[in-house]
């Protein structure tokens, strides 16, 4: 067997030392890169805020359908909704003032859902809660009541109205939305608003916190369909050209 010269070896042990340290140095780096809170995202994150607001708004206006549910505040009265809706139709709940009543829209039809104690606050007295208690009361399209809970039912008049951030706007980094991650985007630091936006799939917004106090929302199911149908004659109602003021 051939001896190795020492210098030779020397040699070989400088090369392999520098080999480790730049092995080392790769690995460092790579895993400097792995906390990109970007990486394997939809990529949104890297926008600025106001791209990253079109981007949501696209994306939820373009969807067959979503979920919502939270609060609203609207004339100093707050809703609390739990809505399924798309773009012919709705159905779900809303709770004010301790009343709870159900809402359905099938294209132009509104139908409200209550028992008789909300029928008694609305109008004062039982005259007409034995018969509504229950019931699916069809709203007339020329009531007030039609115009007013109509909105919570429509997605498209609904999203347009609620997506909106006042001021200024900017990023305010990553967050997580019911185990999505998100990146936040604020109106006027976030008193015009904030609005957590999807960096998984499709940019869809996740959660909004809306200016002054005025309620927060979070959104899901985005694009999964659902049935509406009209109710049965029976569970029916019709009330006439005009409900109880409510």
């Amino acid at each position: 067997m051939t001896a190795i010269p020492p210098g030779r070896s020397r040699r070989t042990a400088l090369v392999a030392a520098s080999c480790a340290l730049a092995v080392t140095g790769a690995m460092v780096l790579s895993g400097c890169g792995g906390d990109d809170p970007d990486a394997g995202t939809n990529g949104v994150g890297k926008l600025p805020a106001a791209k990253i607001q079109a981007k949501t708004r696209a994306a939820a206006d373009a969807a067959p359908a979503v979920r919502l549910s939270g609060t609203v505040v609207t004339s100093g009265r707050t809703y609390r909704l739990d809505m399924q809706l798309k773009a012919d139709g709705g159905t779900g709940s809303v709770t004010s003032e301790g009343a709870t009543f159900k809402l359905l829209r099938i294209g132009r039809e509104l139908y409200l859902k209550a028992d008789a104690d909300f029928w008694n606050h609305t109008d004062g007295s039982d005259g007409a809660a034995g018969k509504l208690d229950g019931k699916y009361v069809k709203v007339p399209q020329g009531d007030p009541s039609y115009k007013k809970f109509s909105g919570f039912t429509d997605k498209d008049v609904l999203l347009d109205g609620l997506l909106t951030l006042h001021g200024t706007l900017a990023t305010e980094g990553h967050h997580t939305e019911a185990g999505t991650r998100t990146i936040r985007i604020t109106g006027d630091d976030g008193s015009g608003g904030t609005l957590d936006v999807s960096l998984q799939g499709t940019p869809y917004p996740l959660r909004l916190v809306r200016a002054g106090h005025a309620g927060t929302l979070r959104f899901s199911d985005w694009g999964r369909n659902f049935t509406v149908r009209e109710p049965a004659r029976s569970d029916t109602v019709d009330y006439g050209r005009q409900l109880p003021t409510s």
